[in-house]
């Protein structure tokens, strides 16, 4: 049984405004972020895991290590967050801007669309299936088929790897679910299960970033 422990990283100086971070501009966590992995290391820190895997991407990277403490953090290219091509870095205004019609049609099909020079939804489902693939055929020892697992990686491939792992039509993967920075997401697959097997435990669960008073849903991308 795979116990798979999701989150996004923290927040970083570009996101505020929204901007599409993908694979190019590899910035670190601003001040905020780091208190939101903060945040997330006290409710999950304490718990163990037999693996912390994390996009090599810096604020990824630095997301997992304030989660890991002490513990080694593997990485794996394939978490990386979709890359946006000549959309890197940009608003959705000043996309709009310059490709409105292309954004239109993508908008409509993010799956079978790629950003203009970068990738699709299902390039970058590709990633995460073949990700995936490899985590339910490995097996620690002396867990006795018990594993736990926790990942850090990116809103856009969170969103599409819980299309993969859900069985959900990646080209729904922006409609269909909210991955908010430094979250806990948790996916179960029982011994010998198929990768579109996976059973949503904890969805996009902000409680401990929350302020007192406020409601967590309230921190949830476009509420």
């Amino acid at each position: 049984m795979l116990t798979f422990v999701l989150t996004r990283h923290g927040l970083t100086d570009r996101s505020n405004p929204e901007q599409h971070l993908g694979q190019r501009i590899d910035i670190g966590l601003s001040a905020a972020g780091r208190a939101q992995a903060a945040a997330l290391a006290a409710r999950i820190g304490p718990e163990h895991f037999d693996r912390i895997i994390a996009s090599p991407l810096r604020r990824a990277q630095e997301t997992a290590h304030i989660v890991a403490g002490d513990r080694p953090v593997e990485l794996d290219a394939r978490l990386s967050e979709m890359g946006y091509g000549r959309w890197e870095g940009l608003t959705y205004e000043q996309i709009d801007a310059t490709d409105a019609p292309y954004r239109a049609r993508w908008e409509s099909d993010p799956a079978g669309l790629r950003c203009p020079d970068g990738e699709s939804g299902d390039d970058v489902a590709g990633r995460a299936r073949a990700f995936l693939e490899d985590l339910l055929a490995w097996e620690a020892p002396m867990t006795k088929g018990q594993q736990v697992v926790l990942t850090v990686a990116h809103s856009s491939f969170n969103r599409i790897l819980l299309c993969v792992a859900m069985g959900v039509p990646v080209r729904d993967y922006r409609r269909r679910f909210a991955q908010g920075q430094g979250n806990l997401t948790v996916i179960r697959w029982p011994s010998g299960a198929r990768v579109t097997d996976g059973r949503l435990l904890v969805a996009n669960d902000t409680s401990h970033l929350a302020a007192p008073g406020q409601s967590p849903w309230e921190l949830a991308p476009g509420a």
